[in-house]
């Protein structure tokens, strides 16, 4: 198998992860699916970002991908488990480290949510260390890449 081909399997294969984490942030808002509480060090558990709205989108989103792929339960094993590692890789340890809501966090926000979708997608599936190489390389760079593009359109209030 020549490395495009890996490349382009391992994108299609992580397309549902990529719209639940896209989706959550598109369609969501209202209640924190913290509730508001802080955790026992006196901060946020995961903030006002991840909030139910949001977390149920990327799920079906990433279940919808997935049906259309043709493995409905592969689809919502990764949509599932982008929005839980956005929310506990990313949105919690931001918090414990006091970083407020959107602020720049290298590398935690761009592999938060590959690194939920990863464990979950194990349990169905072997995940080949290739695989994993592969989005770890490829998602940061697509992220920084459409983040910034948002940006100089107008699209987005920070570059990342």
């Amino acid at each position: 198998m020549d490395y495009l081909q890996l490349f382009a399997q391992t994108i299609w294969f992580f397309l549902p992860a990529y719209f639940a984490n896209m989706s959550a942030a598109i369609f969501g808002g209202g209640k924190p699916v913290d509730f508001g509480k802080n955790f026992f060090d006196g901060k946020r558990i995961f903030g006002e970002s991840v909030t139910f709205k949001g977390s149920l989108a990327g799920m079906l989103w990433g279940a919808f991908i997935g049906a259309l792929q043709g493995n409905l339960p592969l689809g919502l094993s990764l949509g599932a488990g982008a929005i839980f590692g956005d929310a506990v890789f990313g949105a919690f340890i931001k918090r414990r480290f006091g970083l407020p809501r959107g602020a720049f966090a290298p590398l935690l926000d761009q592999l938060d949510f590959v690194c939920g979708a990863i464990l979950a997608a194990s349990l169905i599936v072997p995940i080949y260390l290739t695989t994993f190489f592969i989005l770890v390389v490829f998602t940061p760079l697509a992220h920084f890449t459409v983040n910034a593009t948002g940006y100089k359109l107008g699209l987005k209030k920070e570059p990342w």
